[in-house]
């Protein structure tokens, strides 16, 4: 099963590494902005013109970054349980009990960079003012949702594949 598409297996392994390290420098990335934000305010924010003295839209901004920051792991967590799940179709045997956990793992923290979207949009909202919006083109999307519920479904599919395919070779 496994040699049928070799090419699209390594190109997803690939890519799902390749994912992993530029989540993690975009990570780093949003941390020196958010350290520079606070050490040298009045350029960081003059740069991305701001008013300096809009106090409500430079505290969203930093709770923005911030929430960038807590979904750097939870991306971790997603990505590597993904590259974990394509190691076992490399392998040939996609249906183990690992990956109905990974898939309930994935679910999660796709749930919880869901829950921090919504939280950007509320302070995006909440700190733009007429004067000066915080403009991040920001929009609800039932396709996270969606996904969510997908994958909490299929990490079901699996466990209960999973334990009928045990069951069946203990009988035989």
């Amino acid at each position: 099963m496994a040699q049928a598409f070799p090419s699209a297996l390594s190109t997803a392994r690939t890519m799902v590494r390749t994912l992993i390290v530029l989540n993690l420098v975009l990570g780093m990335g949003i941390f020196a902005l958010f350290v520079a934000s606070l050490v040298a305010s009045d350029a960081v924010f003059a740069a991305l013109g701001v008013t300096v003295t809009n106090a409500r839209l430079i505290d969203g901004m930093r709770l923005i970054m911030a929430i960038g920051l807590c979904s750097v792991p939870l991306t971790h967590i997603l990505l590597t349980r993904l590259l974990a799940i394509v190691e076992t179709v490399r392998r040939g045997d996609p249906f183990v009990a690992g990956n109905a956990a990974r898939l309930q793992t994935t679910a999660w923290a796709l749930l919880g960079l869901e829950l921090l979207h919504l939280a950007v949009g509320a302070i995006a909202a909440a700190a733009s003012s007429a004067s000066q919006a915080l403009d991040l083109n920001w929009n609800f999307s039932v396709s996270g949702w969606l996904a969510v519920l997908l994958l909490f479904v299929l990490a079901r599919v699996f466990d209960h594949g999973t334990r009928m395919r045990d069951d069946l070779e203990g009988t035989v």
